[in-house]
């Protein structure tokens, strides 16, 4: 599973608000709920939160094994 915590690290390293993402890098809010509920994003969305950020994918992305070991 692919989950998103070190979006929010990284945000606040880089001193990047979700208000700043939504109104001044045209973020949808859509886009932040499925981030915080770890759902699947586009290629699309993780190149530009890449791009807006000047980061890698691992500063916004990480694999964790589920627990069902699929």
């Amino acid at each position: 599973m692919i989950v998103y915590d070190n979006l929010w690290k990284t945000l606040k390293e880089k001193h990047v608000s979700q208000y700043e993402l939504v109104n001044k890098y045209g973020i949808s809010k859509g886009l932040l709920d499925r981030l915080r509920k770890n759902e699947s994003l586009t290629t699309y969305s993780l190149d530009k939160l890449c791009a807006i950020l000047d980061c890698g994918i691992g500063e916004i992305a990480a694999f964790v094994e589920d627990e069902e070991g699929v």
